[in-house]
């Protein structure tokens, strides 16, 4: 095999495969990048038995031919070389890099051990790449990180016709986000269960690259596919049921309070720089006003004061303050919107684009409160 390529359309290949390489492959060749040239171009496969991850690029091709090599290696080398053309040609069981005066010999993997990837199922339907990206950092903040509980680790995917339904949860937090799709079956009605890592990568990777493609497999193969802009990933979905957490978004909410979402993440930073680890940061809403503190008795302790719109009693209530600013950092519109049924209940949170107007209910942040001594 012998091929040129630009750096920067190498290394940025190189890099996006080699992020779907596990630390600790069960088998050394998965630990390998396939780099395949024929056709004007160099294909780049990398695959751990769960996901996998396929793009091509063009280059000029002198001799056809497939290798396998080490994927990060591959990505740090690529990375470093000076901004010039690359070329690549194998010389037995080696692979030389050449680029300018630099040059790196590397040695191939068998390919033929190489397990073949899984196909792309077929096309589901077609989502905004933006509006999907911002979906799911909206909500994969909620998703547990706790492997011992796997379903807890994923996101749910809810399709009903041309709606999607993200939800996350770790049990101290829910957070759901609805998107509008494109379905190729009109009415389609299905569900997937997709690991929030899987689903992260896809849209810090491909986001940006327009609508994407979504593949969910109807047959036993518990596949999921995400292609876009040339590059397509698969992944293997959670096995598992899912709790029914839909259900704990409260259908009534006799306390509402409003307040400017900017002001008041700045304002949960400072004020619980004295909290305590596990200690919570405490909200008083009065009308007009918001008063947060932290720490108590001989300990440090910080107040701050904001505006508020209250409608309904006045409340007290107290939450971990990683949780709240997690929840309150991924909104974009101006104001958030607290419902509370009471103090002890979990607080929904949403958007709302002024302090007089209704909430943007695509986005909902559900936060159990920390119990406070009467």
């Amino acid at each position: 095999m012998k091929f040129r390529v630009e750096r920067d359309v190498l290394a940025e290949a190189v890099t996006w495969t080699a992020r779907s390489l596990s630390p600790r492959p069960p088998v050394p060749v998965l630990s390998g990048l396939l780099l395949k040239a024929e056709s004007g171009t160099v294909s780049l496969s990398s695959f751990d038995y769960e996901t996998s991850a396929r793009l091509e690029i063009p280059a000029d091709i002198r001799e056809e031919g497939t290798i396998l090599v080490s994927g990060r290696l591959l990505a740090d080398i690529c990375r470093s070389l000076p901004s010039a053309p690359v070329d690549i040609e194998t010389d037995g069981n080696k692979v030389t890099l050449t680029c300018r005066r630099s040059s790196f010999h590397l040695a191939t993997m068998p390919e033929a051990e190489y397990p073949p990837l899984p196909a792309l199922p077929t096309i589901t339907g077609t989502v905004a790449g933006d509006a999907f990206a911002q979906a799911v950092s909206q909500v994969i903040i909620a998703a547990s990180k706790d492997d011992t509980l796997p379903i807890l680790t994923g996101v749910r995917m809810e399709i009903e016709d041309d709606l999607i339904t993200l939800l996350a949860t770790d049990r101290y937090r829910l957070a759901m986000r609805e998107v509008p799709w494109k379905p190729v079956t009109p009415g389609i009605s299905t569900s997937a269960l997709v690991k929030a890592k899987t689903l992260n990568e896809v849209a810090k990777t491909l986001g940006g690259s327009g609508d994407i493609n979504l593949a969910i497999a109807d047959d036993d193969s518990r596949l999921i596919g995400f292609e876009s802009g040339g590059r397509t990933t698969t992944s293997l979905l959670v096995d598992g049921d899912y709790p029914k957490i839909r259900s704990l978004f409260p259908d009534s909410t006799p306390i509402h309070a409003t307040v400017q979402t900017q002001e008041l993440v700045e304002a949960v930073r400072r004020v619980s720089l004295v909290a305590e680890r596990n200690t919570p940061v405490r909200l008083a809403f009065t009308q007009g006003q918001l008063h947060l503190d932290a720490g108590t008795g001989e300990d440090a302790q910080a107040s701050e004061e904001l505006e508020a719109q209250l409608s309904g009693e006045d409340i007290t209530v107290a939450f971990n303050p990683h949780y709240l600013v997690e929840g309150l950092s991924v909104i974009e519109t101006k104001f958030v919107r607290f419902s509370f049924t009471t103090a002890p209940k979990p607080a929904m949170i949403t958007a709302q684009n002024d302090i007089e107007g209704e909430d943007q209910d695509d986005y909902r942040y559900l936060v159990m409160p920390v119990r406070l001594p009467n």
